[in-house]
């Protein structure tokens, strides 16, 4: 892991802005802290991270099933849509240790996580269960984020801290610096993690929101997973240097270079952000190393671009293997468990799949829910 840190420095924080955000903050009602919203656990963070770190924890065991259960999902859909049942579909296989370890890392169903179009990892740690993604891929009736009405995986659950309102590139990374501003001027103790691909991190969303966080000081997590790729566009065609990370030290926060293909390197970047933006120190950046086996999306061509023998090369680094290895080494895991859950995995989707597809299309008079006004107001 390399880290970058620089301080911040200049007078920002007697500015009329900030001192209308400390205002807001001191006249708000403070929420539990992390240590708080555990205590039923009778373990601090400091122990529950303690345990984490060891090979043998049965969170990794955990972890692990979540993995498979991701990649077996992923596979189902991306099936679908050859089978021209489903949506467009931009498919996570390689991203799922950056993933489900930076969630693992946050507090579920109070921290906010603004996600693009690749973290079905995400959605899953969450809460989503796979017959309701897979609702979103062939719209159908009760899928929760837009009831089927946007892109796949694209809208908002409240109750789970989801938001992901649009797929343009970038966009939502301002939105995630809006929600960690609200958070701070209403005294919450939340943190905002907002993921986006290396592609976002040229944009100049990006740049301005990362600006702004940081002079503010505000409780957000910038989670970069870097993939090399930008669609088709290489990495050091799109950018200068060698590291998203190093882009840190110019706006004044840490920024950390994590193996993304590692779920505990990954977890304990994210919890130590984590800590930093609870205890107000500001915003970090998290370049998470991870690889991307499969096109763009379903509707790209990647071998106009890409070498199969690099893609080959990349899969010496998945994250399931990795883990897995990890897992027997330490002897957690052996062949008949792997089988099984394994099994577990293909189970679960099968039924999520047939549920999903039997499921009715939604009815046309609530088309414009949520999107026209019905003169109430």
């Amino acid at each position: 892991m390399i880290v970058h840190l620089a301080e911040q420095t200049g007078d920002h924080e007697n500015g009329a802005f900030e001192r209308a955000v400390r205002t807001a903050a001191d006249s708000g009602t403070t929420k539990p802290t992390i240590s708080e919203i555990n205590s039923d656990n009778q373990e601090s963070s400091q122990t529950q991270l303690a345990n984490k770190k060891s090979h043998g924890s049965p969170d990794l065991l955990s972890m692990y099933r979540r993995m498979v259960l991701c990649r077996t999902l992923d596979e189902r859909i991306w099936m679908l849509n050859r089978q021209g049942k489903a949506a467009i579909m931009a498919s996570s296989q390689g991203h799922e240790a950056g993933q489900i370890g930076s969630v693992e890392a946050l507090q579920k169903g109070y921290d906010q996580f603004y996600i693009y179009y690749r973290d079905l990892a995400v959605l899953l740690e969450l809460g989503l269960t796979p017959t309701e993604i897979i609702k979103g891929f062939v719209a159908k009736e009760g899928e929760p984020l837009s009831g089927a009405r946007q892109f796949p995986t694209h809208g908002a659950h409240p109750e789970y801290g989801i938001i992901n309102l649009s797929n343009v590139v970038a966009t939502h990374i301002p939105q995630g610096v809006g929600a960690a501003l609200s958070a701070k001027m209403k005294g919450e103790n939340r943190v905002v993690i907002i993921y986006f691909g290396d592609g976002a991190s040229s944009a100049g969303d990006c740049h301005e929101a990362m600006n702004f966080a940081a002079i503010h000081k505000l409780p957000v997590i910038f989670f970069c997973e870097n993939n090399k790729y930008a669609i088709s566009v290489p990495l050091k065609n799109q950018m200068a240097v060698d590291s998203v990370a190093s882009r840190a030290e110019g706006y004044g926060m840490p920024g950390i270079e994590v193996d993304g293909c590692d779920i505990m390197a990954v977890y304990e970047a994210t919890f130590e952000a984590a800590q930093r933006a609870r205890s107000g120190q500001g915003p970090s950046l998290i370049e998470a190393q991870v690889e991307r086996y499969l096109p763009h999306t379903s509707d790209d061509d990647d071998s106009i671009y890409r070498s199969q023998e690099e893609i080959e090369e990349a899969k010496k680094r998945d994250p399931l293997k990795m883990l897995k290895d990890l897992l027997y080494s330490s002897e957690v895991l052996d062949e008949e468990q792997e089988k099984l859950i394994n099994k577990d995995a293909r189970q679960i989707v099968n039924e999520a799949t047939e549920e999903a597809e039997n499921a009715p299309y939604p009815e046309t008079d609530d088309f414009f829910k949520h999107v026209v006004g019905d003169g109430s107001a």
